[in-house]
């Protein structure tokens, strides 16, 4: 597929997005709080289409300075894409609407107790980002390039658990599930495959 950020890409991501078959049987599993995550997709210094990654800010007193999509825990009454444009701009500045949401990935449960929905969604044009220092220590841009290659994901095991733990490598360090889960299967989407991620394994260290 083309990686130009262009009405062409967006319309093929968001038939892609369409013709996902997303798992869900509108039940959240007991114990677990809903969560939103954007997969926003910007356009890059070259004109390529790539999506926003941060490192948490350090003060943060769970997962701090872990590799992360922007999102964040949904409010009483929102739904996973308006959680997602929330926190996208509180977290970034990035202003989006329901306009441009492209489509909703498998949920993925995680070890520290979320059910976290992506959301994919296409920012047109937009000035310079605005990071929150409170909650984001560096933004990033990933190409879409980057993660089409078969060999930037893989799997590797731990002795905590029988489950695949998923990678990704991504400037010289390696990116873990839940982050790393949602980004392969969106990799997996753009490519029209239909892959699941919710049985892929996240190391111990962010368990809690």
């Amino acid at each position: 597929m083309s990686h130009v950020h262009d009405d062409a890409t967006r319309a093929l991501i968001a038939a892609r997005c369409a013709a996902f078959p997303r798992h869900d049987d509108g039940l959240t599993p007991s114990g677990l709080k809903r969560a939103a995550v954007a997969i926003a997709l910007v356009a890059a210094e070259d004109g390529s289409a790539a999506f926003l990654l941060t490192r948490r800010s350090p003060r943060l007193r769970s997962h701090a300075y872990q590799w992360a999509l922007p999102g964040g825990r949904c409010d009483d009454g929102e739904t996973a894409p308006e959680t997602a444009l929330r926190e996208l701009h509180e977290e970034l500045g990035l202003a989006l609407d329901a306009g441009d949401v492209l489509g909703i990935l498998d949920d993925y449960p995680t070890r520290s107790g979320y059910l976290v929905t992506p959301v994919v969604a296409w920012a047109a044009g937009s000035g310079p980002l605005a990071p929150n220092p409170d909650e984001v220590a560096s933004v990033h841009q990933v190409g879409l390039a980057e993660i089409a290659p078969p060999d930037v994901f893989d799997f590797t095991s731990i002795p905590e658990s029988d489950r695949r733990v998923v990678r990704f490598r991504y400037e010289d360090d390696f990116i873990h599930a839940p982050t790393a889960a949602l980004i392969y299967q969106f990799r997996e989407v753009l490519a029209g495959r239909v892959t699941r991620v919710a049985d892929l394994e996240q190391p111990v260290f962010a368990w809690k």
